[in-house]
């Protein structure tokens, strides 16, 4: 799956990658290759980047955003992004 993370200031990741595993307003979620459609709200927590099956992750403690997910491609907006 294709996805971009991006905040006001700068292009965070872009890249082909298995998952990711969201922090929701309602609660966490995971999104991996060939999700459904959706559009959902962000809140406070942490943002992981899953590279491969194999447990390669990249971390960031984020403030809120959204995300969108339409043909296998993720965008998530997120207001600003820590690497941890």
């Amino acid at each position: 799956m294709q996805i971009e993370i991006l905040t006001p200031e700068k292009k965070i990741f872009s890249g082909d990658i298995y998952g990711l595993q969201l922090p929701g307003v309602g609660g966490s979620f995971e999104v991996l290759e060939k999700h459904a459609s959706i559009v959902s709200a962000l809140g406070i927590g942490i943002l992981k980047v899953l590279h491969d099956n194999k447990g390669k992750t990249t971390s960031y403690n984020i403030t809120g955003g959204f995300i969108e997910v339409l043909n296998n491609k993720a965008t998530v907006l997120i207001e600003n992004a820590v690497a941890i």
